[in-house]
């Protein structure tokens, strides 16, 4: 897949400049937050409800319409309710969802909006998102041992994971992890490795999976059961369709998130990267650890503007829809600090995942962790 770029080592007063810098930039754009990023917020929820309903009204027309006086448009509509209701899901999963659980729009007010309570349409709960990947991953991104989301316990995805030979099937758990993406979500936090190794009691594992329980649950009986009953006698395309759009969902997720952290040139640190570490440290260990996606207004919306991850990893509170003209003043500074700012189209990224996955499935040495920067 050719050789990885390369960035310049910074002395110790151009990363503190470069620290600077971006923290400079997060604070003009917090002064400019208004009215048009909550109106922004708010289309994006009218438009996850209106897909969502569309999407569930044809299938059940198509269903109960389709079963009954006017075969012809059973699968026309069914395919079309299904469609709709996965992009729905993928909006607010994406641009809805992941971004307001950062608190991106706490300042605005709204209860409905707030970071710390909204609960999103997965079966996984927000409350363990919010630690696995709003503390845990964003603090630590790509540090070996601290950040979970490295594989997500399953894969070895750098050279530097040491290799085991259930390694060997990864090319097929991959793909079944990417078609039950919100199942993985839902359980990292259970640590249920722990459970069966018998350093957890099956009382303390069961205090912290009954949440999850009850949220995988309502998921289901809502998707599986009360919509497709809906249909009576008749359900099952319903059921199908519910089930084409949590896979759309979660499988688009899964790219989405492995093109922001796996390419090519995305690194891994050991711990002792985070000891005593800098903004300026802090900056540079995001940007070597995240990866961009090209492809306009499109692929930021329905990317929920993890097209722009360097700057989510950079900013992660501030609104996603800002990211793409911040993106702009973060190109100019890398470039000027000699900084590889990792991006690229859809396929390119992707290619160079799925490249890592084949690859790293193969039996080799695990290779040593490079520290995160020589200063110069």
């Amino acid at each position: 897949m050719g050789k990885p770029h390369k960035s310049r080592a910074l002395s110790v007063e151009e990363l503190e400049n470069f620290g600077a810098e971006l923290d400079a930039l997060r604070e003009a754009t917090i002064e400019t937050l208004g009215q048009s990023d909550a109106n922004y917020i708010r289309r994006v929820r009218a438009g996850v409800r209106w897909l969502g309903l569309c999407g569930r009204a044809a299938l059940l027309i198509g269903a109960i319409v389709g079963n009954t006086v006017m075969p012809v448009l059973l699968w026309p509509l069914c395919i079309l309710g299904a469609v709709l209701l996965g992009l729905g899901k993928i909006l607010e999963n994406m641009e809805l969802g992941h971004n307001v659980m950062h608190g991106q729009f706490d300042w605005m007010g709204d209860p409905s909006l707030q970071g710390q309570t909204y609960e999103w349409d997965i079966v996984g709960t927000s409350d363990n998102w919010r630690h696995t990947h709003n503390y845990s991953h964003h603090t630590w991104t790509n540090v070996r041992g601290m950040d979970d989301d490295i594989g997500y316990g399953l894969l070895r995805i750098f050279p530097e994971q040491r290799w085991r030979p259930s390694h060997l099937m990864q090319p097929i758990v991959a793909v079944v992890f990417a078609v039950l993406f919100q199942w993985g979500v839902a359980i990292q936090n259970l640590r249920v490795g722990r459970w069966l190794a018998g350093r957890v009691k099956t009382h303390e594992q069961w205090r912290i999976t009954k949440p999850v329980a009850r949220k995988m649950t309502k998921q289901l009986v809502k998707d599986y059961v009360v919509f497709p009953a809906m249909a009576g006698p008749f359900f099952l395309p319903v059921m199908i369709g519910n089930a084409i759009a949590n896979v759309m969902r979660n499988v688009w997720t899964y790219v989405i998130i492995f093109c922001g952290h796996f390419t090519k040139d995305a690194e891994i640190f050991p711990r002792e990267s985070v000891r005593n570490e800098s903004r300026g440290h802090w900056y540079l260990r995001q940007l070597r650890g995240s990866s961009n996606l090209t492809g306009g207004k499109l692929m930021n919306l329905w990317s929920g503007n993890l097209s722009h991850q360097i700057e989510h990893h950079f900013f992660p509170d501030i609104p996603a829809n800002r990211y793409a003209a911040m993106a702009v003043h973060v190109r100019e500074i890398c470039a000027r600090y000699g900084q590889h700012y990792n991006t690229g189209s859809l396929p390119k990224q992707f290619a160079t995942v799925v490249w890592r996955i084949i690859r790293h499935a193969l039996p080799s040495k695990p290779r040593p962790t490079a520290p995160l920067i020589s200063v110069a």
